[in-house]
């Protein structure tokens, strides 16, 4: 009989395990503090728990804690992390180390919905959402989660399409009971999926990374269809109605690819958008995937936008590329170890096409693996 994980279980849920087994309530956060502060493999070390609450929570629950199958390093120090989730699907979280810090490109979904035409992830189409438990198990098994200073929700699908259990495992990592992490040191990612994104800032201080990549629509939703969906200019209005003084950043990414997005119309658009909003630009180089129709823009061109950007009084700066030599962009090792690595057959998502939901078929999201923009570290513990 399979088991339950309690690794992601919040401190509500615990509270509720405990009450189900007849165990005092104080041993919810016993339990917590051996999940995300000590980090044990199975219930056996959770020492101060009797034997007896520890055979009963034995024979429903496991801490569910599952190692990486695979890795490959960089010789840049990036190293990409193959992760199975369920019998037949994988997901990848990347390690990106940079002097003082180390951050972890985490996925939110084997797969994805929104099918960019720049993204890898997105060739595979959508199979289903991770849970909290393995969202979170990306950090605590990582090898190297003690050095760990920062986490992007950044990989494999869109994480705003999995919500709940994207803010269920923030709630974990920011928590007194949990891994007790400022919330300034978690970025997530999104298209713009706008009733969850309103949601996360609701709910979160976590910093926001918008993928923008064309300012013009039209454009931008012949490479991004969820912009029929989430057109950016609504995303950006919705961005506006909220508070962003303090510590909290947004930002826009900005694939630059030759000849389609690189010109002084987009300059002029890009400006016109986000004016008076405070924000930085973040631009990246393309690495190329199988089929996608677009060129990386070279040097110069990034050089350019980034003066002609900064000049027009938006932060804007070129992210440094990592791990190109280990394919590092999300999707790319996870659609190899599947053995589908062909897009045929993939139906598109409702948040792209604009239409209600339908179920997707499939056998992962980025082009690019990127140095993470530099955040503060805080006083907090460091994930366990």
């Amino acid at each position: 009989m399979s088991k339950y994980p309690l690794l992601g279980m919040t401190l509500d849920e615990l509270q509720s395990v405990v009450r189900g087994l007849g165990m005092p309530k104080f041993a919810a956060k016993q339990i917590a503090s051996w999940l995300y502060d000590k980090k044990v493999n199975s219930i056996d070390e959770m020492t101060n728990l009797s034997l007896k609450h520890r055979e009963a929570l034995g024979a429903e629950y496991e801490v569910g804690g599952i190692p990486p199958v695979e890795a490959m390093h960089s010789v840049d120090g990036t190293i990409k992390y193959l992760f199975q989730v369920g019998e037949k699907n994988f997901v990848e979280a990347v390690y990106i180390p940079d002097d003082d810090r180390a951050t972890l490109c985490v996925s939110s979904q084997v797969g994805c919905k929104m099918n960019c035409k720049f993204c890898m992830t997105g060739k595979q189409g959508f199979t289903t959402n991770l849970t909290a438990n393995q969202i979170l198990n990306q950090i605590s098994s990582l090898p190297e989660r003690d050095k760990l200073t920062n986490v992007v929700m950044m990989g494999m699908g869109e994480p705003l399409d999995n919500a709940e259990q994207v803010i269920r495992s923030i709630e974990a990592l920011t928590s007194d009971w949990g891994y007790g992490w400022s919330p300034t040191r978690i970025t997530v990612s999104t298209i713009g999926v706008i009733p969850a994104m309103r949601e996360l800032l609701r709910r979160t201080r976590v910093h926001l990374a918008v993928s923008l990549h064309d300012p013009i629509p039209a454009e931008r939703a012949a490479m991004m269809p969820a912009e029929r969906r989430y057109p950016i200019e609504q995303v950006v209005a919705e961005l506006r109605r909220h508070d962003f003084a303090h510590q909290r950043r947004i930002s826009f990414e900005y694939i630059v690819f030759r000849g389609v997005n690189d010109t002084p119309a987009h300059v002029a658009a890009l400006t016109r958008l986000l004016a008076g909003l405070r924000c930085r630009i973040n631009l990246i180089r393309f690495h190329a995937i199988p089929d996608a129709p677009f060129e990386g823009a070279d040097e110069p061109t990034m050089v350019r936008l980034r003066d002609e950007l900064s000049r027009r009084g938006i932060t804007t700066t070129i992210r440094a590329s990592r791990g190109e030599d280990i394919q590092a962009a999300c999707g790319l090792l996870s659609t190899l170890r599947q053995g589908n690595g062909s897009p045929a057959g993939r139906k598109e998502s409702p948040e792209a096409s604009g239409s209600e939901p339908h179920e997707t078929s499939s056998d992962a999201r980025c082009g690019t693996t990127i140095a993470p923009e530099r955040t503060e570290p805080d006083n907090k513990k460091t994930i366990p």
